[in-house]
């Protein structure tokens, strides 16, 4: 006999009382062990995701690499406005006019032009970072807040002698706040006002030019400062962006602001070319982003990944004759919308004119060649050949630099990564690259410029393809090491659910005639330690992040506990080898087949809420048709069933973004006092109806006799006050203090009343449905009050189904009672074994936890709730107060499914422990899924989207605990009638 272990055989009866205590204390100190474990599991594995998606690219200790040419510009002007559309850019307006004539003047006889493509996230400090310093702003900085320069980089300014930067408050700090060669200014943030033409913004900066141009005719010392080489003045143009955001790219505002900054454009090449005289100007005239439809930006949308770029000046190709111009060479773009040399559209004018497209990053080493300046150092933007007018040879050194300086950021990865890693694998196409070098030098050395050309872009590509090489050197390593853990994790839970709730235990114990217990192997606890060790040792002289030891140390320790069960897994596969059960295995199969296809249909209603609605469109149908043959139409059931379904399945077809409707928030408070008479009529009508006999108590009185007509009235002056509420604010702009206190009173009282209520299953859930109505109500501002409602007769539509099963199935002596089957006397009295069939209570619960996350809105999205929500409360600007109350609104829904679970449990008398546990594992299903979708592309609401799937999925083990003990409260006094009163009632 093992005191300590759950399964005990041979025990005396008059032992049996003792034993019982300490088997269920020893359960209940495992559970606890068990859910702090999960706990800790989940917080550390949720922090992986950071440093497997989310390593910054940057890398330090590189040195510049200059070119070994004269450059062919002494300054160069930066224009970039933010927020231009190439197609508005380039195309004319409904009179026939181009928008930008000087650009075009520029693009016909001067310069080069083509199409800049952006690559999400389409943000303006990511877009700028492109620009300026050559790589794709990093992902880490999601992570980091919106500091001004979350992770420090080189730039094009950084290299420069001196910039001169005027602009936006956002965006020139970024760059000059910390340079000291730099003079620049910014507007006031006040200056960024949506309700006017942003326009003046960009005359702003230009004039802030001009002054400092002027000023310098008279200032000795400024005038030296403009006067040296390797200058460069950056003009942020914000007019674009913000008329683009507050009246949309097709608006009269936006479109003229095009004009503004050609007119910008034209006296900037103006006031530089009469004041040097020099013909030593290059000028790059670009944006950072687009703007969508809607007046948006982030995303991958060609409106806002494309935009225009015109190139002119000192070291810059004049325009050609365009050849071919529909040829695609295969090269595609960062922005993946088009490939190389797409046919320009007919209404821009400039079919006849040689496009050249270039990725965003390419724009820093083209800057940097016209300057004579070293690439900055963490560029991955190729030099584009088609813009820059050096001969051959130069050309080739030019290319050689941009391939050295990538280059050198390989072999600085490469070098980190062999100092800190054990087993060290280098990127084997580079292993000879000084050969390479060797040869190009070589080539350079005869003139063999064309081969030289094509071996230094060859190197650059491999180089890059390296680079992306040692950015993911861990991916596979901490992939494995988290999906393990997360397997781990599951497999405990499901050996703890087999050992503690079901019967099979007592099955095997019989085929085995042995007693099993639950001892622990002191081989494998060594053999582990010993694993663990190891793994430290190793993790230590790779000089590994603390974290990287605590996610091995957890897979480490829940897989050695799974192989210290190697005897009850044995005696299990020796169970299953002996075909006996052939019938069970097929079954387990089939009910993991299917739990799987759900829980993935959830994983995919986070992105495409109309599959809850196909799903209770085809449940409405084949619940119905499975009691049919059972429980006969007339019983109501199966018509009750398919309409709570039907009525359900249409709220997720509903806009996330919830419209007010104060009319129909009243309506819905009509609609749940009448869903609750109809309770009450059934709890007082149907004691004697055989299909309601598990449900109701008959000796199950409240605890005050007009308790109901109180809730109902609560409900109906909760309905009233957000009528009036509403009413008075939008009139008189202010809450008054008596609808303020009678909100506040009202709310709290409701939620109160359910706990003096009947103890019986339906009397209570009636009582709590009733008595978070009013709260709910008064913080609903549309649709998701009559959501309310139908979510709650879904509810008791599901319990409505799984007390028809208890009829049908009738009891069953080998289900009421593990203490006849095996001895296992650690269940609370009343409760069964778990069975296979009972899988469906916790896919079944996680289905209605999710539609309660997004029947009212879309909770991934805190910004889908409206603030509206809070006013009959609040009206004054309480951040944290209106937060609480927003997630106390949202709470609701979640509690009135998990009393529904709680109360399932006792109907069909299953361990509600046992069921939690098994809900973790199915929603774990679902965080190993997420695990693989979070995203460190794309624009930064894709990137937050998915961080906040895996983090809210991966959070459920504390979440559903909470809401557990929370609902608790009023769940657990809960009476149903058990399988055996029902029985004899029968007789």
């Amino acid at each position: 006999m093992e005191e300590d272990g759950i399964i005990i055989t041979g025990t005396k009866p008059r032992k049996q009382s003792l034993t019982r205590i300490r088997a269920r204390k020893w359960l209940k100190r495992r559970e606890i062990w068990l859910i702090t474990l999960g706990i800790a599991l989940h917080a550390v594995y949720m922090l992986s995701i950071f440093d497997i998606y989310f390593k910054s690219p940057i890398v330090h200790g590189m040195e510049p690499v200059s070119p070994r040419f004269t450059p062919p510009a002494k300054r160069l002007v930066l224009l970039v406005a933010d927020g231009l559309r190439a197609d508005k850019f380039f195309e004319p307006d409904s009179d026939g006019n181009y928008r930008a004539p000087f650009l075009r003047s520029v693009i016909k006889g001067k310069g080069r032009w083509g199409v800049s493509h952006a690559r999400p996230p389409t943000e303006s400090r990511p877009g700028h970072v492109a620009i300026i310093a050559g790589f794709y702003e990093d992902p880490s900085a999601v992570t980091k807040g919106w500091k001004a320069n979350p992770v420090e980089f080189d730039s094009v300014f950084n290299k420069s002698r001196h910039t001169f930067s005027y602009g936006s408050p956002d965006i020139v700090p970024i760059f000059c706040g910390a340079l000291p060669h730099s003079t620049w200014n910014t507007y006031p943030h006040e200056y960024e006002d949506f309700a006017t033409d942003a326009s003046f913004l960009d005359e702003w900066s230009f004039d802030q030019f001009e002054s400092i141009v002027n000023k310098s005719k008279f200032d000795p010392k400024l005038k030296q400062l403009i006067h040296q080489d390797q200058i460069v003045i950056f003009l942020h143009l914000l007019g674009c962006d913000s008329n683009g955001h507050a009246h949309r790219p097709y608006s009269s505002i936006y479109l003229n602001n095009v004009k503004v900054v050609d007119r910008i454009a034209e006296g900037v090449y103006n006031l530089l070319e009469n004041y040097f005289k020099d013909n030593q100007t290059a000028y790059i005239f670009t944006a950072d982003h687009g703007m969508s439809d809607k007046g948006s930006h982030g995303d991958g949308h060609w409106s806002v990944t494309d935009t225009p770029l015109v190139a002119w000046g000192a070291g810059v190709k004049h325009p050609r004759p365009a050849f071919n111009n529909d040829q695609d060479n295969g090269e595609r773009f960062v922005d993946e919308h088009h490939m190389h040399d797409t046919p320009t559209p007919t209404d821009w004018g400039l079919s006849t004119i040689e496009r050249a497209d270039v990725n965003q990053a390419d724009i820093a080493p083209l800057m940097s060649t016209l300057l004579g300046l070293p690439c900055p150092v963490n560029s991955v933007g190729s030099l584009p050949l088609d813009y820059v007018d050096l001969n051959k040879g130069n050309d080739v050194e030019a290319v050689l630099a941009n391939t050295k300086q990538i280059l050198n950021q390989f072999l600085r990865k490469s070098q980190l990564k062999q100092v800190t890693s054990f087993r060290f694998k280098p990127y084997e196409p580079l292993a000879h690259y000084t050969s390479s070098l060797e040869e190009i030098e070589s080539l350079i050395s005869v003139g063999d410029y064309d081969h030289a050309m094509k071996l230094s872009q060859k190197l650059k590509s491999l180089a890059l393809d390296g680079l992306h090489y040692f950015q993911t050197y861990d991916w596979f390593m901490l992939m494995s090491v988290i999906i393990l853990g997360y397997l781990g994790w599951m497999l405990c839970l499901i050996l703890h659910v087999l050992q503690s709730y079901t019967s099979l235990p007592g099955k095997i114990l019989k085929k085995e005639e042995a007693v099993f217990t639950r001892d622990r192997p002191s081989t494998v606890y060594l053999c582990g330690s010993l694993i663990m060790a190891s793994v430290f040792i190793m993790l230590y002289l790779e000089h590994s992040p603390p974290l990287y030891h605590a996610y091995f140390a957890m897979t480490v320790f829940l897989w050695t506990n799974i192989f210290s069960e190697y005897r009850f897994l044995r005696a299990l596969w020796r169970h299953f080898l002996q075909g006996k059960e052939s019938n069970y295995v097929i079954e387990l199969f089939a009910t993991s087949v299917v739990s799987i296809i759900i829980l993935e249909c959830l994983v995919r209603s986070f992105t495409e809420r109309v599959i809850y609605t196909w799903c209770f469109l085809i449940v409405g149908v084949i619940s119905p048709l499975y009691l049919f043959k059972s429980i006969p139409w007339k019983s109501g059931i199966p018509v009750f069933l398919w309409l709570a379904c039907w009525f359900l399945s249409v709220f997720t077809l509903m806009p996330a973004e919830i419209p007010d409707n104060t009319v129909l928030v009243c309506i819905s408070g009509i609609i749940i006092v009448v869903i609750g008479v109809g309770s009450r009529y059934l709890d007082m009508h149907t004691r004697d109806n055989k299909y309601w006999r598990y449900l109701i108590i008959r000796d199950s009185k409240p605890k005050f006799p007009m308790l109901f007509q109180l809730q109902a009235l609560l409900v109906g002056l909760s309905s009233i006050l957000v009528y009036l509420s509403t009413s008075h604010r939008t009139e008189k702009r202010e809450l008054l203090a008596l609808h303020q206190m009678m909100n506040w009173s009202i709310a709290g009282f409701s939620m109160v009343l359910p706990l003096f209520s009947a103890t019986g299953l339906l009397s209570r859930l009636t009582s709590i449905y009733l008595g978070f109505a009013p709260p709910f109500l008064l913080l609903s501002i549309g649709y998701e009050a009559v959501f309310y409602g139908a979510l709650g007769l879904a509810l008791f539509g599901w319990i409505l189904f799984e007390n028809a099963l208890l009829y049908v199935k009738k009891p069953d002596r080998s289900v009421t009672s593990l203490e006849a089957e095996n001895g296992n006397i650690i269940l609370e009295e009343g409760d069964r074994c778990l069975q296979l069939s009972d899988m469906r209570i916790p896919v079944v619960f996680l289905v209605f936890f999710n539609i309660a996350f997004f029947g009212t809105g879309n909770f991934a999205s805190i910004a889908s709730f409206e603030i509206s929500s809070v006013y009959r409360f609040i009206t004054i600007f309480s951040p944290f107060l209106m937060a609480a109350l927003l997630i106390f609104k949202l709470f609701i829904p979640f509690m009135l499914v998990i009393c529904a679970f709680s109360a399932i449990t006792k109907l069909v008398r299953v361990p509600r422990s046992g069921c939690y546990f098994l809900v973790i594992l199915c929603s774990d299903v679902m965080t190993i899924h997420f695990f693989f979708l979070v995203k460190n592309t794309g624009s930064w609401m894709e990137i937050g989207n998915s961080i906040s799937h895996f983090g809210i999925v991966s959070a459920q083990v504390v979440f559903v605990l909470l809401l557990f003990a929370l609902t608790s409260i009023y769940t657990k006094d809960i009476q149903t009638r058990s399988a055996k009163q029902v029985s004899q009632k029968t007789m």
